[in-house]
């Protein structure tokens, strides 16, 4: 290893999802079900709100913590859903920045982070990086929260409990109970709580439940890019206890200063703008692809995001097998084991055209019938 790299780069790989996109730039005609990003374009209104922002001369820094106007909209609507004490609020830059900061601004070397297995590629990493442990708890084969297990992994050095719902890899969405119970053992034992809901517009069979409902004391890491189509617009935010936002805003000076402000203004009109018929697309094409792959794969149900994570037939020795085989047919998957422990199952992301989906459930198909 060059001496001039630093040790920290060594403790965890390049993302494997990466590498999917870097493959599939190169392939002709790819049956794409890898990305994690909407497959409709940012609306109209608010490509516009940012081309009036540009052309207005918002084009400097904003202050750290976000313009003031979208920080009063959005404290507005945090404080209808969670009436009681202010909470703190930071506009990041996209909710990786939110986790990033995070992890910086509450966990020292040394200090425990409990997650849950399958879970989104970045949260070992950023324990890591931050110099905490990262301490998985499984889930298979269902990919339900248990409180119970995440008791058992409590130890001194438990700093925080991050909980996805949701989830990425999964689709799985947490149910009320899991979440009441998880946020009361946190709260009881005086353990941080992190809510990544970048997905809580993308529930489908029953309303989204945060655990700040149950524990006032949670931190919500939320963003616009899955809801509004702005993956590459960085416009994130956070909100919790005011003195941890606090720490967070300051960490945020000295790294990424501030999230573009001209995307901040179109985040601000994106609020106001009604994405409910993509919800209704996203739940058919969730629709289609379960029904056409639930008699040659075992999955739990994918009841947010836009994901499934079925396990690969028994004829292949692991999931990055099946991806093998699957890339060679051109069908675009990820392996799981670039979101868990284990290499025995594979991330579908239904976030594409209908066309491109049927292909897809065809190529799997063939791959499960041998």
């Amino acid at each position: 290893m060059n001496p001039w790299i630093a040790e920290r780069t060594a403790s965890f790989d390049s993302s494997g999802i990466r590498k999917v996109f870097d493959l599939a730039a190169k392939m002709k005609n790819p049956i794409n079900l890898s990305i994690g990003l909407p497959d409709f374009d940012v609306p109209d209104e608010i490509k516009q709100a940012c081309v009036d922002a540009i052309h207005s001369g918002k084009n400097a820094y904003s202050q750290t913590q976000g313009i003031a106007p979208l920080r009063e909209r959005l404290a507005r609507d945090i404080a209808a859903e969670y009436p009681g004490e202010e909470r703190g609020l930071l506009i990041t830059s996209g909710t990786s920045g939110g986790l990033v900061l995070a992890m910086l601004a509450m966990i020292n070397p040394g200090d425990e982070v409990i997650f849950f297995d399958p879970y989104f590629v970045m949260y070992p990493a950023l324990v890591k990086l931050a110099g905490g442990i990262p301490v998985p708890i499984d889930t298979y084969p269902d990919f339900r929260m248990s409180v119970e297990k995440v008791a058992a992994a409590i130890t001194p050095r438990t700093k925080m409990i991050l909980v996805n719902s949701p989830a990425n890899p999964t689709g799985v969405t947490a149910s009320e109970a899991d979440l009441k119970a998880i946020a009361k053992l946190a709260g009881d034992n005086n353990i941080a709580l992190v809510s990544d809901e970048i997905y809580s517009r993308f529930q489908y069979d029953e309303p989204f439940v945060s655990p700040t409902k149950f524990n006032d004391q949670t931190i919500v890491i939320d963003g616009f890019s899955k809801s509004h189509a702005m993956t590459g617009w960085r416009v994130g935010f956070v909100h919790g206890p005011a003195e941890i936002v606090a720490a967070m805003t300051k960490l945020q000076q000295f790294t990424f200063v501030c999230a573009p402000q001209p995307a901040q203004w179109a985040a601000l009109k994106g609020l106001d703008v009604d994405l409910s018929h993509h919800i209704d697309d996203y739940r058919q094409k969730r629709d289609f692809v379960v029904d056409g792959l639930r008699d040659h794969y075992e999955f739990a149900s994918s009841g947010g995001a836009f994901y499934l994570f079925p396990k690969a037939p028994s004829h292949f020795d692991s999931g990055t097998t099946f991806v093998e085989n699957a890339i060679a047919n051109e069908l675009l998957i990820i392996p799981g084991k670039i979101f868990s422990g284990r290499d025995s199952h594979f991330r579908i992301s239904y976030a594409a055209t209908n066309d491109t989906l049927k292909r897809g459930i065809e190529v799997m198909k063939r791959l499960a019938n041998g």
